[in-house]
């Protein structure tokens, strides 16, 4: 195929490189920590772009096996996965702490540890519990060997692991994770942690104690770390009942504690619709590229190699961006989006050779048949 106007060729490379770099870093800046206090009742709003953050860290312990997470919740979306809360590290080699919400299920993600002191992460996931609008009470109970979800003071898995030490240490990170853009949406009117197990009972005495007009009514001989009320409805601070140095603040601008450099593709895997959706747009997306740019280097004739420029120029091109959205929050750089870039760019490159060699044979076959 011979492109007659060179000019036309480089004006559609052009706007393919400014469409990419558009769809890539928009929106250019950071925005706003779009978290508020709710009007009637106690509680922070977080929306789709919002986060809190602890000052201080919550400190490792050598037999800390044990520990309890309540949280009162109300999510806005039932859909993807979005991290409720987590803690930006841990006191042990694993991964850190989270709590997840995937579509209508609640995921624990822990560090586990075995008798012969193998390390994993593991995943305990309850069903169904999460609705949009809905009030839910969850207790996230840690103990030896085991995990026990609770749902509104009722015990609704009890998920037999290894022991889990120091899962509750680090700085808590509120509807975020800690290292990468993965906000959570909803209400949320209670947090409480704990150093030990809580008993059933307890368990249920709380949530009934969260349905009265003040909170969660918990005694100090429960000793919990830290009881976040949620009831100071003005200002960035959201203070521990217990402990001021671990109150949480909420800053005016959305951020990622620890945003990735270029994470590696095995760490932002995840088996769902909107990961593999995600590749497809990335592949496609850097189809046109690959076309034009091996068709504008096609049409110089003297240069030789256009395929191997376009593929080139495609992976300088999605470097240059996933390198950028680091300093964006609402981004996620990753070398699995470069990956999936370049291999867009070679797909471009190759649709060109296809069609320029159907192209020359329909001319050769028109020739001899005249």
């Amino acid at each position: 195929m011979v492109w007659r106007s060179t000019g036309m060729v480089k004006a559609a490379c052009i706007c393919t490189f400014c469409v990419i770099f558009v769809a890539g870093l928009w929106p250019f800046r950071v925005p706003k920590n779009d978290v508020s206090w709710l009007t009637h009742e106690d509680g922070l709003y977080f929306g789709r772009h919002g986060s809190a953050l602890s000052v201080g860290s919550f400190p490792a312990r050598l037999d800390k096996v044990s520990g309890t997470i309540e949280i009162w919740l109300q999510p806005s979306l039932a859909s993807g996965v979005h991290t409720i809360l987590s803690f930006d590290s841990s006191a042990h080699r694993g991964a850190p702490f989270l709590l997840l919400q995937f579509d209508n299920s609640l995921i624990v993600q822990q560090d586990n540890e075995d008798t012969n002191g193998n390390s994993w992460t593991a995943w305990s996931v309850v069903n169904g519990v999460l609705r949009r609008g809905k009030p839910v009470f969850a207790s996230i109970v840690l103990g030896p060997g085991h995990t026990a979800v609770y749902i509104d003071g009722v015990l609704y898995r009890d998920f037999s692991i290894g022991d889990s030490w120091n899962n509750l240490t680090g700085r808590l990170v509120v509807a975020n994770s800690a290292h990468s853009n993965d906000s959570w949406s909803g209400k949320i009117k209670a947090i409480a942690l704990y150093n030990r197990e809580l008993s059933q009972s307890e368990v249920l005495e709380h949530y009934e104690s969260s349905t009265k007009a003040n909170g969660p009514d918990l005694a100090l001989d429960q000793a919990p770390i830290a009881l976040y009320r949620f009831n100071e409805h003005a200002g960035d601070t959201v203070h521990n009942q217990f402990d001021r140095g671990t109150d949480l603040k909420i800053p005016r601008s959305y951020f990622v504690l620890h945003a990735p450099l270029l994470e590696l593709p095995w760490r932002t895997y995840h088996s769902s619709w909107s990961y593999w959706k995600d590749v497809a747009l990335n592949i496609v997306g850097f189809i046109p590229l690959g076309f034009f740019v091996t068709a504008y280097y096609s049409s110089l004739r003297k240069l030789k190699g256009a395929a191997a420029i376009a593929v080139g120029l495609g992976f300088l091109t999605s470097l240059l961006i996933e390198t950028l959205q680091a300093f964006l929050p609402t981004r996620d750089s990753g070398l699995n989006d470069v990956i999936t870039n370049t291999l867009g760019s070679a797909l471009g490159a190759m649709l060109y050779s296809v069609i320029c060699r159907v192209a020359w044979c329909t001319t050769q076959s028109d020739g001899l048949l005249d």
